[in-house]
């Protein structure tokens, strides 16, 4: 229906109204008439409903009237006491009629009393379980007798009876309507389809179902469900799951209002609760209560599946957009450019695992800032690397009570480890930037998904270089790098760990990120005999570990001081293990002289000496920093002689004392 055809349509409808109005006021007109011993023409009654029928016609759509009474069933008598309501509102001689039948000019309102004057008077139709009352269609206000309190029709309900849409304000801040839908993966399309039609076919019915959309990515299932909504012409609206009041006739009258709203003007709920604290048992039940008595379309948004109570429930898994679906879209919004980017875009799909409405922004900034770039005579923007570092900001897990984002600084010079352990390394990233040619280009994914994450654990004492190597590989790989603190995932309640773990890996999904989890001994241990359920629980927590680590699309790391503390039965399930050994004379030699900028001032420094100090590159560290501000204090360069004291107080940190042959080497501290 066009603009045009709408508010002819809107004239239409209020002109119904205003006649459906003047038919009940011919009643009143009838009932004065019979209290005055007047004579009253039956044919003004046959011209009013004539001139109703006429109208009804005319319209291009039904009138609200009808739909209403259509919607709520209600009868005829529900109906003219409606209009004898809305009357009130509308037409100006009303309230003198009503005062006139109740001989008090102190009472120009309708009253259960002056309803008795319309046809098929059921005074049961006026209980506050009945149609009228339960809908809130009308209201009774407060007297000291029933039968003489005035009867208001609900505003949201005149409001709709003239055409026009008006949200009710006891919904302002818990229902909150959402806009059309963006551009859909078509798998996603396939969803909105099936749920289309299996609502078109049960609509009304008992077997109509409410719709489960399980899945993490949240705007992706508001979009299928606005997708459905314009689909069967309707509109759809969100409600926040802790919006939901927990207290029983609080939430019985919120739904009811909802109800009512959805059925005068077509909309749908989506019920969110991804977000719900499994702990909250009295928002819980409030979920199922909800789902029970509401008898509206209905959306329900989880993570994870929720069962069924009576009601019937269709459920959904609402996926990411395929790899295939990505990279078209990509495609399809880099245009021109795509040619020269297709191998940055394999990698991008490999690496980001972003939803439809996340990829087109990217797309959109990256090519504002490659426009400003040009128009400001500025070198050109790299695109492929602007696209790359667009997207690992997007995909950004957001987990600040879990995991610590940490700015990788560290390139593979700065790592001093041998041979062995370097080739390891490299085969690291080797693997994660090639993965898209071995397993898509080249197959090797059909044969099965699982185990295609990569996996490390990193062994060896402390100071050894375990985060540093992989700081080494978040920023060769140009990837976000992510500490766990297992103190904080470890939880001593049964499943709380498995819960915890979760959210870090589906968060960090989206970008593959690289997940270091430090200090794993908190966690593993040698597997024993079952003694006790909690032997049995710990057991499951490192396997569900392990498993996720095996599935997880990036790079997922396990440091540990105790390597032996791991049973060999989780090591085999873990595609690297390296080996950071205590560094020999020669490789403390390499990181001391490493380990100092080149920006700061020297005097003599003799990296032999350094190599004598047998402590891990982690000390070395904190000799080279204490030596610093030694210097700095006072104004110098670094010299051996602040090393040397530098060196000295870290010992006495560790209990151990300065090997001799450290102060022999220097003049004045044999």
């Amino acid at each position: 229906m066009s603009s045009t055809e709408y508010e002819q349509w809107i004239q239409a409808n209020r002109q119904y109204l205003m006649a459906a109005i003047h038919v009940v006021r011919l009643y009143l007109e009838r009932k004065l008439a019979e209290l005055a011993n007047k004579d009253w023409d039956p044919t003004l009654m046959e011209t009013a409903l004539k001139t109703l029928n006429e109208l009804a016609s005319k319209l291009s759509a039904p009138a609200v009237l009808a739909r209403l009474c259509n919607t709520f069933g209600l009868t005829s008598f529900e109906r003219d006491v409606l209009l004898l309501c809305a009357g009130m509102e509308l037409d100006e001689e009303m309230a003198e009629y009503c005062a006139a039948i109740h001989g008090d000019d102190a009472m120009p309102y309708p009253t259960m009393q002056l309803a008795a004057v319309l046809p098929d008077a059921d005074w049961r139709a006026l209980s506050s379980s009945a149609t009228l009352r339960y809908w809130r269609l009308i209201e009774i206000s407060p007297s000291p007798l029933l039968v003489s309190s005035p009867l208001n029709i609900d505003q949201n309900i005149l409001f709709a009876l003239t055409g026009t849409s008006y949200a009710d304000r006891r919904l302002t801040g818990i229902v909150v309507p959402l806009s059309e839908a963006e551009l859909l993966a078509p798998s996603h399309e396939t969803l909105a389809e099936q749920i289309a039609q299996t609502w078109s076919s049960t609509a009304g019915t008992p077997d109509e179902p409410v719709v489960q959309l399980c899945g993490t990515d949240l705007s992706a299932k508001r979009s299928v469900a606005l997708r459905v909504c314009e689909q069967m012409g309707l509109r759809l609206s969100r409600i926040a799951v802790h919006n939901l009041p927990t207290n029983a006739t609080e939430l019985h009258d919120l739904r009811r209002i909802w109800d009512r709203e959805a059925f005068l003007h077509d909309r749908v709920l989506l019920l969110e609760c991804d977000r719900i604290d499994k702990e909250d048992q009295g928002r819980d039940r409030a979920i199922d209560d909800w789902l029970e008595a509401s008898s509206s379309f209905t959306f329900l948004s989880t993570e994870e599946r929720r069962p069924a109570a009576q009601r019937p429930m269709m459920t959904l898994d609402v996926e990411s957009p395929t790899l295939a679906e990505q990279r078209k879209l990509w495609h399809q919004l880099l245009g021109e450019m795509d040619g020269d980017l297709k191998p940055h875009i394999d990698r991008l799909v490999y690496q980001f695992n972003l939803s439809y409405p996340t990829i087109r922004g990217v797309c959109a900034g990256v090519k504002g800032q490659l426009a400003a770039s040009t128009e400001q005579t500025e070198p050109s923007v790299d695109f492929a690397t602007q696209l790359w570092q667009s997207c690992r900001v997007q995909a950004r897990p957001k987990l600040d009570d879990l995991v610590q984002r940490i700015d990788p600084a560290a390139e593979w010079d700065d790592l001093v480890l041998p041979a062995a352990q370097m080739d390891q390394l490299r085969e690291i990233e080797i693997q994660m930037r090639h993965r898209a040619t071995v397993y898509e280009t080249w197959g090797f994914n059909t044969k099965g998904t699982r185990g295609l994450g990569i996996s490390a654990l990193f062994a060896g004492p402390s100071g050894t270089g375990k985060t540093m190597a992989a700081e080494v590989l978040a920023r060769a790989l140009q990837l976000d790098l992510y500490r766990i603190d297992l103190s904080m995932v470890v939880n001593k309640y049964i499943g709380e760990t498995e819960k915890n773990l979760k959210q870090v890996f589906e968060a960090a999904e989206a970008g593959g990120a690289v997940l270091l989890f430090d200090e794993a001994d908190s966690l593993f241990g040698k597997r024993s005999d079952v003694k006790s359920s909690h032997d049995r629980f710990a057991n499951l927590e490192v396997s569900y570990l392990l498993q996720r680590m095996e599935d997880y699309w990036g790079i997922a790391i396990l440091t540990t001081n105790l390597k032996d503390a791991l049973d060999t039965a989780f090591q085999r399930r873990l595609r690297f293990i390296v080996d950071f050994p205590f560094p020999e004379a020669l490789l403390r030699r390499l990181f001391g002289q490493r380990v100092f900028p080149s920006a700061r001032p020297q005097e003599g420094l003799i990296f032999e000496l350094l190599s004598r100090l047998s402590v891990a590159g982690g000390a070395i560290r904190n000799i080279a920093m204490r030596a610093a501000f030694l210097a700095a204090e006072v104004g110098e360069g670094v010299t051996m002689g602040g090393v040397y004291q530098a060196a000295r107080l870290e010992f006495g940190k560790m209990e151990r004392s300065l090997p001799a042959s450290v102060a022999d080497g220097l003049p004045g501290f044999g």
